[in-house]
Parts: structure tokens; sequence; C-alpha cells
């Protein structure tokens, strides 16, 4: 991000806007399998089909997803699959942290820990 300026600071800082939502997340996560339409979305999410829809607005306005008409229905599907390498490095890494706390927690409730509690109650 070295020498961007201020207005396309902002336009990042959107897009990461756009990805910090629960169902838009969600929502994303269902376009990766199939195109799907805004009814299909809501029963999937269990949200209304007009909240689907002002999320799914926000995501074509950020070019995560394209729409197309067919019939009466709009079907949406993935713009941009880089959206999923982005997303896939951030659970990785979110995946990291989980196990680096799971193994801190292990070394207060392991064998050494169990050692650790005897001897301080020994002591009491």
């Amino acid at each position: 991000m070295d020498g961007l300026t201020p207005e396309a600071l902002a336009q990042v800082a959107a897009y990461f806007q756009t990805l910090a939502e629960p169902t838009r997340l969600q929502i994303l996560n269902l376009l990766r399998a199939q195109e799907r339409n805004v009814g299909e979305l809501a029963e999937l999410c269990g949200y209304s089909s007009a909240n689907i829809s002002r999320h799914l607005s926000l995501l074509t306005q950020q070019g995560f997803v394209s729409r197309e008409t067919r019939g009466n229905a709009a079907y949406y599907r993935i713009a941009d699959p880089a959206i999923y390498a982005l997303c896939d490095m951030v659970c990785g890494n979110i995946a990291r942290k989980f196990e680096r706390q799971a193994e801190q927690a292990a070394a207060f409730t392991g064998p050494a820990g169990s050692a650790a509690r005897t001897a301080r109650r020994a002591r009491r």
C-alpha cells in the first residue's frame, strides 16, 4: 500500500468494509458453489429477500458479484474469484492463531500443567 493516495486508500478501506459483514461473507461462500437468485440466497441465509438484496447491491457495487436477469429473477455469481484466495488466506491465518492459542492453553492443562497445579496444592 506504499505510495497510495488518500483516495486510493479510501477505496481499499471500502473494499474491506464490504467484507466486514458476516452475511455478505455467507453470501460469497454460497456463491462459491454455484450462481443463485435472491430467493435462494435468502432461504439459505435465513434472511428476507430485501435484506439479501441490499447486501448483493453492495457486493455488486464493489465488484465481488455480477448480476444477470433471467425472466423475473436476477441471478448472482462471483465476478472476481480472487476473493476466495483472499478469504482462504485470512481463514488460514485465523486458524493458525487459534492453534497457537490452543497450544498455549494446553501448557496449563496438559501433563506439565497438572504437575504444576499439584505442586501448588502441596505448598498450601
